[in-house]
């Protein structure tokens, strides 16, 4: 967690020298005159990063995709692990660690937008792109 930290820390900073440091490239767009016309996007994933007290303050737009326990139970029952889950696993140690830190999560105090992840990947990724372009053009 410490090294994620410094990493968003060093693209704040400078997100253009940040990039191109790490071999992406950067869109002509991005590189605009006036400094504080640039608009520079970092996505920053994980299942407990909202958990994690040193990120509170650097997120500006916060997603949660959120599956009900039978969907969660049906969607890991089918996934192929090198060591596989022992009996009771699920109902025993991940589900209810899933409610503790989501409840934890919901009391961090951050303007969470949950998402349906019952929905296909497509509609998730089309409802954040949507809902960050909005944001972006409310912000000019």
């Amino acid at each position: 967690m410490e090294a994620m930290i410094n990493t968003i820390k060093g693209w704040a900073e400078n997100p253009v020298k940040f990039a191109r440091s790490h071999g992406v490239s950067v869109s002509p767009l991005a590189e605009v005159s006036d400094p504080e016309k640039e608009i520079h996007i970092l996505i920053v994933e994980g299942f407990l990063l909202y958990n994690h007290k040193p990120l509170l303050d650097v997120y500006d737009k916060c997603y949660y995709i959120s599956i009900p326990y039978e969907e969660c139970k049906a969607r890991r029952s089918t996934r192929t692990y090198t060591v596989p889950d022992p009996p009771g696993l699920f109902d025993g140690h991940v589900w209810p660690m899933y409610l503790k830190h989501r409840k934890e999560m919901e009391n961090s105090g951050l303007a969470i937008e949950y998402l349906d992840g019952l929905k296909s990947k497509d509609e998730i990724y089309n409802q954040v792109y949507e809902d960050i372009q909005n944001t972006l053009l409310n912000r000019l």
